[in-house]
């Protein structure tokens, strides 16, 4: 066999095997798929019932997570409009709740825009435009609204759900599900010890502006929350970005039409 036999050959073998290859790892990813998929939206269902209180990961299954997250209804709102979307605007938006996820679209324009540095209080330079909430309600009075929640910490975005009482001005829990803090340090926002301190914490003074703060040092009355000792640039990043989500900009035109017509 000449060399130049050989050399096809061998050419002919290793493009094979990439197509093979190729074909095997599509496969696999749309077979994984399904299953990548509904973990993921386990671990969000989670993450909100750490925040509204209703489990508890050291005692709780994750077979329990489907039950008591039947409770809530959720609800996808658009920001700029400051509006609850019906079923028409979502068809129109492409927006399937059962499988939306609003950090995969963080890059699309259609579903999110660029923040104004003078605006961008929480430092995440773009937000998606149509959140999702979640509502726990019995005869039509809510108890309980769960909200996500990011914003920068000391080396990157913290992303978390905030769930408020049905007055929508007091804090139910908080729990924060990814971050990049130090740990013994800025992680401390998910030491339960920590996030003890948030429920019963008040959100809007009489002002209608937001009250509610993380300071450094020891915390008082219904507005302060203790912050994090040794975590400085983390706890202004929780400030911030309670500061920013709860504000005119983002949920709190829609919280104030809550705690006054409701749903």
């Amino acid at each position: 066999m000449s060399s130049k036999d050989s050399t096809k050959r061998t050419l002919i073998v290793a493009f094979s095997l990439c197509v093979v290859c190729s074909i095997v790892v599509s496969g696999t990813a749309v077979i994984l798929k399904p299953m990548q998929d509904a973990n993921r939206i386990l671990d969000r269902n989670k993450n909100i019932l750490i925040a509204a209180g209703l489990f508890d990961p050291q005692q709780d299954g994750n077979e329990l997570v489907a039950e008591r997250f039947s409770q809530f209804s959720t609800y996808v709102i658009d920001l700029n409009a400051q509006r609850v979307l019906d079923v028409q605007q979502l068809e129109e938006l492409q927006i399937d709740i059962d499988v939306y996820d609003q950090r995969l679209v963080i890059n699309d324009p259609k579903y999110s825009e660029a923040l104004e540095r003078q605006e961008d209080v929480a430092n995440i330079r773009r937000r998606v435009i149509y959140p999702m909430i979640y509502v726990v309600a019995e005869d039509e009075e809510i108890e309980t609204i769960v909200v996500p929640v990011s914003g920068y910490g000391l080396w990157g975005i913290l992303y978390g759900f905030l769930a408020l009482e049905g007055d929508a001005n007091t804090v139910k829990g908080l729990a924060f599900y990814e971050l990049k803090e130090t740990p013994g340090l800025g992680a401390e926002v998910r030491n339960p010890r920590w996030t003890a301190l948030w429920p019963g914490k008040k959100i809007y003074d009489e002002a209608g502006e937001v009250g509610l703060r993380v300071i450094k040092g020891q915390g008082s009355g219904d507005y302060q929350i203790d912050g994090l000792s040794g975590a400085t640039l983390t706890s202004r990043g929780v400030d911030n970005l309670i500061q920013y989500w709860l504000g005119d900009d983002a949920y709190g035109p829609i919280l104030a039409q809550l705690r006054e017509t409701g749903l």
